[in-house]
């Protein structure tokens, strides 16, 4: 460490060497040197007093204390470089804003909840449903996939209902799970329309009766005869399956119906029935068993009110198109 006298000589020196380059120099360059040296000058000065006052500081104190005074100086010198090089990368960092998709770009999960269930397609309906793809197709084109099923005349999320669990499970990436989620998709759909139809009904309609039995009907490949049994005010009391699959209408016996409702005590009855050809015009073998039934039905005071025929998205009502004829 330089003393007092060392650090007086040097500035002494400084000041006549720059003096003697003085005369060599310009008047700009001599008075660009003399305010270099002046600046040397106060410079050397202020590092006197700085070490002074150091020295004068670490006089009073041990050697623990200047040790530690030493310590904390040091960290506060770190603390300030840590702070100017994180305000440094901070300004420098660019916030990157996300760029606005267009509804077209979005999931059918995000449209959904952005846009509401209305604005999504059938296929991103399932897409929903399914949830998951596979590495090779999105849930949304497996969805895709699973509407190419459906066999004309019905098309779309109607033509789910008659897809089977194996037709599902041909496609890649539709397992059991999935195919069964989506025969309970279609179930639902069902019975939805079904209670809404339901509601309120009144069975001395005939539009109404088979608006009920339109959704549960119209998709079956093979023919169901159902009875409804109603109480003397027309009131429902239940609606049993008489029967199903390959089973023809003709080959239903009249003695079948009345024992259902006798069991039931109905006092009136409708017979309802599909045609999977999607036609409902009744065949002859329907009319000649409906004119049996209600033959039977008028000796034994349980009255037949109406046959109807289901077909898709048509019905045929014997009292509406045949009875009031004759």
């Amino acid at each position: 460490m330089k003393n007092e006298h060392e650090i007086s000589v040097e500035g002494t020196l400084s000041i006549e060497e720059g003096l003697s380059m003085k005369e060599g120099l310009s008047m700009e360059e001599k008075l660009s040197m003399e305010e270099k040296l002046s600046m040397e000058e106060k410079l050397s000065m202020e590092e006197k007093l700085s070490m002074e006052e150091k020295l004068s500081m670490e006089e009073g104190l041990s050697n623990e204390e200047k040790t530690f005074t030493r310590e904390k100086a040091l960290i506060k010198e770190k603390a300030s470089i840590i702070e100017r090089a994180f305000v440094k990368e901070k300004a420098s960092v660019k916030v990157k804003r996300p760029k606005k998709e267009s509804p077209a770009q979005l999931l059918p999960y995000e449209r959904f909840l952005r846009f509401g269930a209305e604005s999504l397609t059938e296929a991103e309906l399932l897409a929903i449903i399914i949830r998951t793809g596979t590495k090779e197709k999105s849930a949304l084109q497996l969805a895709e996939q699973v509407l190419k099923l459906a066999r004309y005349p019905k098309e779309g999320l109607l033509g789910l209902y008659d897809v089977t669990v194996k037709e599902l499970q041909e496609i890649s990436g539709i397992g059991e799970v999935k195919a069964v989620k989506l025969k309970c998709l279609a179930e639902l759909s069902m019975r939805i329309n079904m209670s809404r139809a339901r509601k309120g009904m009144n069975f001395k309609s005939s539009g109404q009766v088979a608006a009920y039995f339109m959704e549960k009907l119209r998709h079956l490949e093979t023919e169901c005869v159902y009875l409804v049994c109603l109480d003397v005010r027309g009131r429902l009391l239940c609606e049993k399956r008489l029967s199903e699959g390959s089973v023809r209408m003709s080959l239903i016996s009249p003695r079948e119906i009345f024992i259902a409702a006798l069991a039931n005590k109905a006092v009136n009855i409708i017979l309802i029935h599909n045609h999977p050809s999607g036609d409902p015009t009744p065949s002859l073998s329907d009319r000649e068993l409906t004119d049996n039934v209600r033959e039977l039905g008028e000796k034994m005071d349980i009255n037949l009110l109406d046959h109807i025929v289901i077909g898709d998205k048509r019905y045929v009502s014997f009292r509406e198109a045949v009875w009031q004829q004759q």
